[in-house]
């Protein structure tokens, strides 16, 4: 096995594909080649690093050196003069908006720094693709502790615990969700991800799925084995393509693993996963519709009660959640539900993850505590208005969190 003296992040989300981030990465690993580095220096493709408008983005390991809107040029630069030289590429730097002040490192900036990352603690770290990046970072630890040292009871009791509510607008509690589905009587019962995200200007399930699948699909299991489901439907729209490729790769690697399918670590609990591609309706965003959908029924809402937890997926009690949501669950068993509730506020524990857009310094991706307020986001984390102008309005643009 190699040991590498630097690794190279390459920004792969959506954001930095369109900037053009996968002819950097070539450029950059074939520089790499013709300087006869290639066993010291390993490029890592990610998911999204969160900084979507300074894509394509490279973060130099072990220094953390962040390199913003990396041609293919500037990356034979970074290759010869950081790599093979040791010097850093000064005019590749982050330059800060507020001070103007050059920053060298990921974690001195402030867009990272003030940010607490748990649905986002994989994305822009690790490289989606490889199941031992997951596992090196505690993949699938949740859900052998899980099914060895918990019962589905103990499971549901520690997410009510830990004040977790839905991510998809409505903020029901995940717990008390998870406890009706768990005590509808059937032979069959279904896990759903709500990944059909819709809201204009929204990109934080997508983003999670491209840079972070296992972390759903872990959840999923560990969601079926508390409710006593067997089966689970990814449902995500046509227009992630990315996150439908990287997301059927990962259910592939984990159960060829089996960490999903057959008898899972060897408790006899059996839970398996398929993906079901939207064709871009809105509606089935909601997720009556949804489910009719997945039943290749036309997708138009249908009145409740009953709730998907009493008769959902071909009339069986199914447990509904959307992707953030899923991403919180591993953590909060590995941590405790203690450990999650001390983050945000009395009735809003946890983070949430935001798509920031617009007439701002940092655009991007970011993930902070429940209770941060808008000017704390707007100007804290996000660098505050271009020219130092004066903040006028935000439109939050979709239940779920984009703006």
């Amino acid at each position: 096995m190699n040991l590498f003296r630097s690794h190279v992040l390459v920004c792969a989300g959506a954001g930095c594909v369109s900037s053009g981030c996968l002819a950097t990465e070539e450029a950059l690993v074939d520089e790499i080649a013709k300087l006869g580095l290639d066993r010291e220096i390993k490029v890592i493709e990610t998911g999204c690093i969160g900084t979507c408008d300074l894509g394509p983005v490279l973060v130099v390991y072990p220094e953390g050196i962040f390199y913003r809107n990396v041609t293919a040029d500037d990356a034979r630069e970074v290759a010869n003069e950081h790599l093979l030289k040791g010097r850093i590429v000064q005019r590749l730097l982050y330059r800060d908006p507020l001070t103007s002040q050059i920053v060298q490192t990921y974690g001195e900036m402030e867009f990272f720094s003030r940010q607490l990352r748990i649905a986002l603690r994989n994305t822009g770290v690790i490289n989606p693709e490889v199941i031992e990046e997951y596992i090196a970072r505690d993949g699938y630890e949740a859900l052998a502790c899980a099914l060895t040292t918990m019962s589905g009871e103990q499971v549901i009791a520690t997410i009510k615990e830990s004040g977790l509510r839905g991510r998809g607008g409505a903020g029901f509690p995940t717990g008390l969700k998870w406890q009706f589905t768990a005590q509808a009587h059937s032979d069959v019962k279904y896990v759903v991800c709500n990944a059909d995200e819709g809201d204009p200007g929204a990109f934080m399930d997508r983003s999670i799925l491209e840079g972070d699948p296992h972390a759903v699909i872990e959840a999923m299991a560990i969601a079926g084995y508390a409710v006593g489901a067997s089966a689970g439907y990814v449902y995500v729209r046509a227009e992630y393509p990315l996150a439908v490729k990287r997301l059927q790769h990962a259910i592939n690697q984990a159960r060829d693993y089996g960490f999903i399918g057959d008898n899972i670590f060897g408790t006899g609990f059996r839970f398996d996963l398929e993906i079901r591609v939207g064709a871009g309706a809105f509606v089935c965003g909601e997720e009556t519709a949804l489910i009719a959908s997945i039943e290749g029924r036309r997708g138009e809402p249908r009145p409740r009660p009953p709730y998907p937890a009493a008769k959902g997926l071909w009339g069986k009690p199914t447990l509904l959640n959307n992707v953030e949501t899923f991403a919180n669950i591993c953590p909060i068993i590995l941590h405790g539900a203690q450990w999650y509730a001390r983050i945000g506020t009395e009735k809003s524990k946890g983070t949430k993850v935001f798509a920031v857009a617009g007439n701002i310094n940092n655009t991007g991706l970011v993930e902070v505590p429940m209770g941060m307020t808008l000017r704390q986001l707007v100007f804290d984390v996000c660098g505050g208005i271009p020219g130092g102008k004066e903040f006028k309005a935000a439109q939050a643009g979709g239940p779920s969190g984009g703006f």
